[in-house]
C-alpha cells in the first residue's frame, strides 16, 4: 500500500500549469487522506480561487498517484481555508520560483 510519503513524492510530478513549479513545493498540497480500500483524497488549494486549471491539476494528480501500489482511486478536495500565500512554499519552491523569474 502506498504511504503518504509515496503520494507526496508522486505529487511532485504535478506542476501548477501557470507557474511551472510542482504543487508540493508550492505548498498547494495540504493533506493526504488514504483509507483502507486505497481511496486517496488530496486536500489541496490553488494560488487563486478563480484558477481555470482545476480540472487539469485534478487529472495530473490522478495520473501521478493512481499507478502507486494499492491506490484504487484519487480525488481532490479543494480547500480555501487557510488561503495559499507565498509563505506556504518550501525552500525548493522558493528557489524554483526565482529560477522561473518570479522574485
Amino acid at each position: 500500500m502506498a504511504t503518504e510519503d509515496d503520494i507526496r513524492s508522486a505529487m511532485k510530478q504535478v506542476e501548477d500549469p501557470e507557474l511551472g513549479v510542482n504543487v508540493v513545493d508550492l505548498g498547494l498540497l495540504y493533506k493526504v487522506n488514504i483509507d483502507d480500500a486505497g481511496n486517496v483524497v488530496l486536500d489541496m488549494t490553488l494560488t487563486s480561487m478563480g484558477c481555470p486549471l482545476t480540472e487539469q491539476i485534478l487529472g495530473d494528480s490522478r495520473n501521478a498517484v493512481e499507478p502507486l501500489e494499492g491506490v484504487t482511486s484519487v480525488d481532490v478536495n479543494w480547500v480555501w481555508d487557510p488561503p495559499w500565500t507565498p509563505e506556504s512554499m518550501t525552500e525548493e519552491g522558493r528557489f524554483l520560483m526565482k529560477v522561473m523569474g518570479y522574485g
